[in-house]
């Protein structure tokens, strides 16, 4: 009988060269997006992303080779990324608009990984991630302003208060479930809304103002950043700043995944009574999904606040625990990298379409609907589980 000749072994080059140009290649393309001002150029982009994805979608074979290519040079992608990170904002040409949405861009990044432990890995339905970034930055603004606390010290109590929240929210979202636990998540979500609108403490509907800017080593991060000689705008210590706590929040993703909890996760989502019955306790696994997303939302919020200096009510609303759903859903559910590329193209889309004014809104939805009818299961899919032999 004939047998089929396995195919040969990607050679290791071969594959680094894959890893260096699809990395290169999306730094430079998100580079042009974030520069681009004309709203036709912004098109032609978008339609080159959009040919990409129909690319990938019709050769399988494509994507499994550079999905392979980067997990057998994991370590080397891992380098690159992060060198690439380091030298962005060189090559933004002193634009702090652009830094200002890539630091943006990396805050909605981390509250969308927290989200995703929870729609992605436990298939559980919470509106009020919103809230708990809320939290997280009307905690740490309260600390510096009343008490003086200094921004490094804050950043960890605020992840701990709305870590707190979590945990309240959790509990007695545990006996319900499917609609009526989105109904609850909605519902603490505006409860907390309302909350920070009417108590005195937070200022009420005018916020909080004058939350004064980090200081690392006697440099404040509202004063410029010089690196050898070349001045960058100030957005440039937030976008340091931020692009560490996306690599924190990627490190903390990927090592939960690959934990008991990442499949204990797992299997909440494929069946809970099945998961019941192989002994996982699974109200407990539940309610440390939520405790988990209010902690990252908590750091989230800190930087968010000490970056802006003013923080109300309007910056908390339910929209944005919607918006974080869409990026979560439109990136690829269980999926990092798919979370992080949803969080970057949904937090700059709006901006980038300015231009069609009233009708923006209706340009990001149509934008949007387009990418789901290409991958449907969003730009970078849930992969199956791979185990180590």
């Amino acid at each position: 009988m004939a047998h089929a000749s396995a195919p040969p072994p990607a050679r290791p080059l071969g594959g680094l060269l894959i890893v260096a140009l699809v990395e290169i290649v999306g730094a430079a393309a998100l580079r042009e997006f974030l520069l681009a001002e004309d709203w036709r150029w912004v098109l032609v982009l978008l339609a080159a992303f959009g040919a990409v994805l129909v690319a990938l979608e019709r050769r399988p074979a494509l994507e499994a080779r550079i999905a392979e290519a980067f997990a057998r040079h994991r370590r080397a992608a891992t380098l690159l990324g992060i060198a690439i990170a380091l030298v962005f904002p060189f090559v933004l040409e002193k634009s702090s608009y652009a830094l200002h949405l890539c630091v943006i861009a990396q805050l909605y990044a981390v509250l969308a990984l927290a989200l995703n432990f929870q729609l992605g890995s436990a298939n559980i339905p919470n509106f009020a991630t919103g809230a708990s970034y809320g939290i997280g930055a009307y905690a740490s603004a309260l600390l510096a302003l009343n008490f003086e606390v200094s921004f490094w010290l804050a950043l960890p109590a605020a992840a701990v208060v709305a870590t707190i929240f979590g945990f309240l929210l959790g509990l007695p979202s545990m006996r319900t479930k499917d609609s009526y636990l989105a109904l609850v998540t909605i519902a603490f979500g505006v409860v907390i809304h309302q909350l920070l609108n009417n108590l005195e403490v937070t200022g009420g509907p005018n916020g909080l103002v004058g939350i004064p800017a980090p200081e690392l080593f006697g440099h404040s991060f509202a004063s410029p950043l010089a690196v050898l000689g070349y001045e960058l705008p100030s957005q440039a210590n937030f976008y340091y700043l931020s692009a560490v706590l996306v690599l924190i929040a990627i490190v903390f993703a990927g090592r939960l995944h690959d934990s008991r909890v990442g499949l204990a996760w797992n299997a909440l989502r494929a069946d809970e009574l099945a998961a019941r019955c192989q002994g996982i306790n699974t109200t407990w696994y539940k309610v440390l999904a939520f405790a988990v997303d209010a902690f990252l939302a908590g750091f989230a919020g800190t930087v968010y606040a000490f970056y802006v200096g003013f923080i109300s009510p309007d910056n908390f609303t339910f929209l944005v625990s919607v918006t974080i759903m869409t990026m979560v859903i439109a990136g690829g559910m269980d999926n990092i990298l798919g979370v992080i590329v949803g969080a970057v193209l949904l937090t700059l889309l709006p901006e980038k379409l300015r231009a069609f004014s009233d009708y923006r809104i209706l340009f990001f939805g149509v934008t949007v609907i387009a990418f789901l009818m290409i991958r449907p299961q969003g730009i970078f899919p849930q992969r199956l589980r791979r185990y180590g032999g």
